[in-house]
């Protein structure tokens, strides 16, 4: 039974008063005589209220309201890693009140999120509102719609202990490590720093691909792509080798060897394979595939993606069909699928398209380590379609939740069919080889069409010939690795097990407020700052930066939520080599001294020379006689056009708050020109307006007309 309380009942007491009537009635909570509930965040409440009707009353805790101390490490290391908790300050007032809400309550519901981090909350909440633990006052529910809520509210459970402590241990780990580096480095580097588990792991990775782009070496090599035909029909093929051979092309002299062997334009069609491939259907999301795509293919930072799929699960008002949640739950690792929403994809899929392209009834299997407290993202009522819906979500939402139903019952179709043909054809011992498919059948690519061009060939018959119209040469250079995006850093880190799909986002968001990093054209670069930073926790924290080592915390957490292991006996283990490592840091570790650099000019202020400062959000200009003078300035970059509006400043490049680049006058108050894209200097032929340079999908830039009107626009550019 959920925790009872029972509503105390006021006497209502009347005075007279110069001989008129006057009635007082002590005022009682909204909630007495309900059933309390209490969620997260005030949408959720909203629309739970809605649901369960009048006999319950729903409030928000708006996320955490106990938490360990920010002024201390808050951890008794003495008394076996002991947590001392307090409630958060400013949170008193909405503490108080739901103290009162509970108290004249029925019975106290905890409904805060499903997973470890909403169990602590419902612990905590349980702990400040005086709830016995062995009650069952925990309703959990993956989606927000009508049936999921009352389903949940008929199956209370206990609080899940396990998942409290596997909680507990990662947020006590990573106070021991923030609260132990970061003092070492204010005192060796800089005040204001910050080391963390998954935060310094990022980082390194971050600072060893730019290790590797460094000491890349470009080799050259070459191609040879020709133009075909047989009769009027045209088709591509690319050169393959000499005399039966594969043969590599590393140089122009190589390149001229097999032009000079093609004595006449006739080939001869050696072989031709037929082969029916067949590609299966993508699994639906799960946070960090969902974070990698949004960032991909809808240009969507990581905390934008978490924050529009947050607005989905919680709900939005759909006309005359009231306030639904559209989405599961939104962190998750698992691809697994409930068979409720397996057989309602079925009956779409085959009302759609036909029941040829259900795959109705086929198991998923989890990557191993994937957590499967969750299904995966999906739709929580598939028959709400894109299409259907559109007209009640803004332009974020209804790109995002199109891509999830997308996806989601892309997962419950059929396999694509694929046709293939691979011919080669050869000359004098000179091969190329021609590829070609064509869809033979749709399945899943009828929703979620993954971008598999066809390209056709001309029916090919061994032995015949076919003409060569052109060969061209082109010359190549190989490329370094790329620098991480959001998107490939995420992924990157999923596949050596370090972190959680919670982490993900707040980790990015981290190193680049430290300054450790910056994003340019979407690409982590390391900063001064961060390469220092991550040269000192390398040097003398090894296992914080070892991905093997944090991935086996992981699945100690893990097991710590199974029950498996006890969450001290997981910080222990990690603590007492740690311990060595903080002392042997504070001895060794030599101070750093970030010197500063002569700007080149002199303060306009009191006339002592300028320098450049490293602060916490970057490089700054400063008066060397500081603090006698305070004077700064930001360093700007002069993009060498004079602006288009006024004709009298510089152009130069500019931050948004979130390091987004764009382009105003130097002169800015008195000129409040801005763009997005970047001025070239010239002006549109056509209308008049400023040219200015986009980049373009697929890498590359355009020149186009700032006037969004005008059509002008310019060869792209690789």
């Amino acid at each position: 039974m959920p925790a009872t309380k029972t509503a105390t009942s006021k006497k209502t007491t009347t005075k007279k008063t110069s001989s008129k009537k006057k009635t007082s009635t002590k005022k009682t909570s909204a909630s007495a005589g309900k059933n309390l509930v209490i969620v997260e965040s005030p949408a959720k409440a909203r629309t739970i209220e809605k649901y369960l009707g009048r006999n319950y009353r729903v409030v928000a805790s708006v996320g955490h309201i106990r938490d360990l101390k920010k002024s201390t490490m808050s951890v008794d290391i003495e008394h076996n890693y002991e947590p001392q908790y307090i409630n958060i300050r400013g949170k008193a007032p909405l503490i108080n009140g739901l103290k009162k809400e509970a108290k004249s309550a029925k019975a106290v519901y905890l409904a805060s999120d499903p997973d470890r981090e909403g169990e602590a909350i419902s612990w905590h909440l349980a702990h400040i509102l005086g709830l016995p633990l062995g009650e069952k006052n925990r309703v959990e529910f993956h989606e927000i719609t009508k049936d999921a809520v009352k389903e949940a509210f008929k199956v209370p459970r206990t609080i899940d202990q396990d998942l409290v402590d596997a909680q507990q241990a990662r947020r006590i780990l990573d106070r021991l490590v923030g609260y132990s580096i970061s003092p070492i480095l204010w005192k060796k580097v800089k005040k204001g720093l910050s080391a963390g588990r998954v935060q310094s792991i990022a980082l390194k990775l971050i600072i060893d691909r730019e290790n590797e782009i460094k000491a890349f070496i470009p080799e050259e090599y070459w191609t040879i792509d020709g133009d075909f035909k047989k009769a009027t029909k045209k088709f591509k093929a690319n050169f393959w080798g000499l005399d039966g051979k594969k043969r590599e092309l590393k140089n122009n002299d190589d390149v001229q060897e097999v032009l000079a062997r093609i004595k006449n334009a006739d080939f001869t069609v050696d072989k031709v394979e037929k082969k029916e491939r067949r590609r299966n259907a993508p699994l639906p999301y799960t946070t960090s595939s969902l974070q990698q795509d949004a960032s991909n293919k809808l240009n969507f930072r990581t905390r934008k993606t978490m924050m529009v799929a947050q607005q989905l699960y919680e709900g939005i008002t759909l006309g005359a069909q009231g306030h639904q949640g559209l989405i599961t739950y939104m962190r998750t690792d698992s691809t697994r699928i409930s068979p409720v929403a397996q057989t309602a994809a079925a009956q779409l899929i085959t009302e759609r398209f036909g029941a040829k392209y259900s795959k109705h009834g086929s198991k998923v299997v989890n990557r191993a380590g994937a957590q499967d407290a969750h299904e995966a993202i999906r739709p929580s009522n598939v028959f709400n379609t894109p299409e259907s819906i559109a007209k009640y979500l803004d332009k974020d939402q209804l790109k995002l939740y199109t891509f999830i139903w997308n996806r989601f019952v892309a997962s419950q179709m059929t396999v694509a069919v694929f046709d293939t043909v691979k011919a080669t054809i050869s000359q004098n011992g000179v091969i190329f080889v021609a590829n070609g498919s064509q869809i033979k059948f749709k399945g899943y690519m009828a929703v979620y069409n993954d971008e598999d061009k066809s390209t056709t060939l001309p029916e090919l018959i061994e032995s015949e010939t076919v003409k060569k119209v052109a060969t061209k040469p082109e010359q190549h250079f190989t490329q370094p690795p790329a620098r991480f995006s959001e998107a490939t850093l995420i992924k990157t880190l999923e596949e050596n097990g370090v972190g959680r799909p919670s982490t993900y986002a707040p980790t990015l968001e981290t190193i680049q407020k430290r300054y450790y990093v910056r994003l340019v054209t979407k690409r982590f670069e390391p900063t001064e700052l961060g390469e220092i930073v991550n040269s000192l926790v390398v040097e003398y924290f090894p296992n914080i930066v070892n991905t093997e080592f944090t991935a086996e915390m992981e699945n100690d957490l893990d097991k710590v939520e199974d029950g498996g292991i006890e969450w001290q006996k997981v910080v222990d283990q990690f603590y007492k080599p740690f311990e060595k490592e903080l002392v042997k840091a504070e001895v060794e570790m030599e101070k750093i001294v970030i010197k500063d650099e002569p700007a080149g000019f002199d303060c306009d202020v009191c006339g002592n020379p300028m320098v450049i400062k490293l602060g916490r959000f970057g490089k700054f200009y400063a008066c060397s006689n500081f603090p006698e003078c305070r004077n700064t300035k930001a360093i700007v970059k002069e993009i060498g056009v004079e602006c288009p509006k006024c004709h009298e400043g510089q152009v130069i490049e500019r931050k948004t708050k979130r390091q987004r680049i764009f382009y105003g006058c130097a002169r800015y108050p008195d000129c409040d020109f801005t763009s997005w894209d970047k001025p070239i200097g010239r002006n549109c032929p056509k209308s008049g307006h400023f040219l200015v340079e986009k980049k373009v999908r697929g890498g590359g830039k355009q020149v186009v007309c700032s006037d969004s009107e005008c059509d002008y626009q310019e060869e792209k550019q690789k």
